[in-house]
């Protein structure tokens, strides 16, 4: 039997899904492979890794740092996110990410893009993560405040435009039990961005900016859908039982710590029914 693993994005709100991980790890909960979007990506390779704990520390360490993300790195650098310290500094030599142990674990890990000329979602396997390091950054490239990534010739933003919730794509890879964490709760609906904002910012990638402002119809769309496979027992769903307000760049640590041990309280609770779907 073969599980897969869907982690949705949310910057911040993806230390929630680190929680979830966490008590994963705790009891020894195994997937065969893991297809996520953004900070579903940068935080869930922290689980193949087996590095518990390693999202929160540094994430909490940093994050008032405006050396990691924030207006002063917009400004400076064109990406609210700074690159040069996220994604290269920290993970080789701060807060180090262990690699080997990733390489070893055997976990088919994808991550979602966004190609910006054809508007569609892009799946690329992350076999080293230090050198595949800006397809993570492309996957997690918030628009309108980051800079269009190139990986192996092609632009990208981040891939929750084009595939916020990758539960399709997990399906046509056919696993046999399928696992989605997301970040926000049952009752969330997205909202319609204004459309001339898209048009403005991005007026020379059309695909794009149809794509962002039909988001929230396929984002809700998603959901829907995602619901009623749980309903019918066809997938285990943990989203957070409550709403924990956290910004998309957010400084205070006692949110992000808040965040993070919903997901890891929702997930504690459900572990015994999650192993239950899994032995089934």
């Amino acid at each position: 039997m073969s599980v897969g693993l869907v982690l949705e994005g949310g910057a911040m709100r993806g230390l929630y899904t680190a929680g979830v991980l966490d008590i994963f790890m705790d009891n020894g909960i195994k997937v065969d492979g893991i297809i996520g979007t953004s900070a579903g990506v940068l935080f869930g390779v922290n689980y193949p890794s087996n590095q518990r704990g390693r999202a929160l520390r540094y994430n909490k360490k940093y994050a008032p740092s405006g050396n990691y993300m924030g207006i002063r790195s917009l400004i400076t650098t064109g990406n609210i996110i700074n690159k040069q310290f996220a994604y290269y500094e920290l993970p080789s030599k701060i807060d180090i990410f262990d690699e080997q142990a990733y390489e070893n674990s055997g976990v088919d890990f994808y991550a979602t893009l966004t190609n910006v000329e054809t508007g569609k979602a892009e799946y690329v396997k992350i076999t080293n993560a230090f050198g595949q390091m800006e397809a993570l950054r492309a996957t997690s490239a918030m628009p309108f405040v980051s800079r269009i990534v190139e990986y192996e010739g092609k632009k990208y933003l981040d891939g929750g435009v084009a595939d916020s919730i990758p539960i399709d794509k997990c399906i046509e890879m056919g696993y046999d039990k399928i696992i989605v964490v997301l970040t926000r709760p049952l009752n969330y609906r997205k909202k319609k961005y204004p459309e001339r904002f898209a048009r403005s910012v991005y007026r020379k990638y059309p695909k794009l900016v149809e794509r962002i402002n039909n988001r929230h119809a396929d984002y809700n769309a998603c959901v829907e859908k995602i619901a009623k496979m749980e309903k019918q027992g066809e997938i285990f769903v943990i989203r957070p039982s409550k709403l924990v307000k956290v910004k998309h760049i957010e400084r205070d640590t006692d949110k992000l710590q808040a965040i993070y041990d919903l997901g890891a309280e929702d997930c504690a609770r459900r572990i015994e029914d999650l192993k239950k779907y899994l032995q089934s």
